[in-house]
């Protein structure tokens, strides 16, 4: 009497093995991809895919795109303008990045 138990045993091993290594390639792929995905996004303007350019207005750097007229500011950069003790500064900074934006668009021109 033949026992088929160990070799049955051993295909479900090997299988159950197969089967891990299937899914962690497929995690692996995902995950860069999402990696790769993203690095084409660096710089750029999350509204309209423009080049951002960085700018600083009263010590706070922001990213502004030339294409649409949009202004970046990262967590860091918005808690250093909240947490700054004059508490006009947003708004200077608002208001001089608007300013900027206005000139150029009066004079025809797209800002640099």
């Amino acid at each position: 009497m033949t026992h088929h138990k160990p070799r049955q045993n051993e295909d479900e091993y090997f299988a159950r093995l197969d089967a891990e290594k299937i899914e962690k390639a497929r995690r692996s792929s995902s995950e860069m991809a999402a990696v790769t995905e993203r690095a084409t996004h660096f710089g750029r303007c999350p509204k309209c895919g423009g080049h951002l350019v960085s700018e600083e207005f009263h010590m706070v750097t922001v990213d502004r795109c030339p294409d649409c007229h949009g202004l970046w500011l990262t967590a860091d950069e918005v808690d250093a303008v909240v947490a700054h003790e004059d508490h006009s500064l947003l708004r200077r900074v608002v208001d001089d990045a608007l300013t900027t934006f206005r000139e150029h668009r009066r004079k025809g021109k797209k800002p640099q």
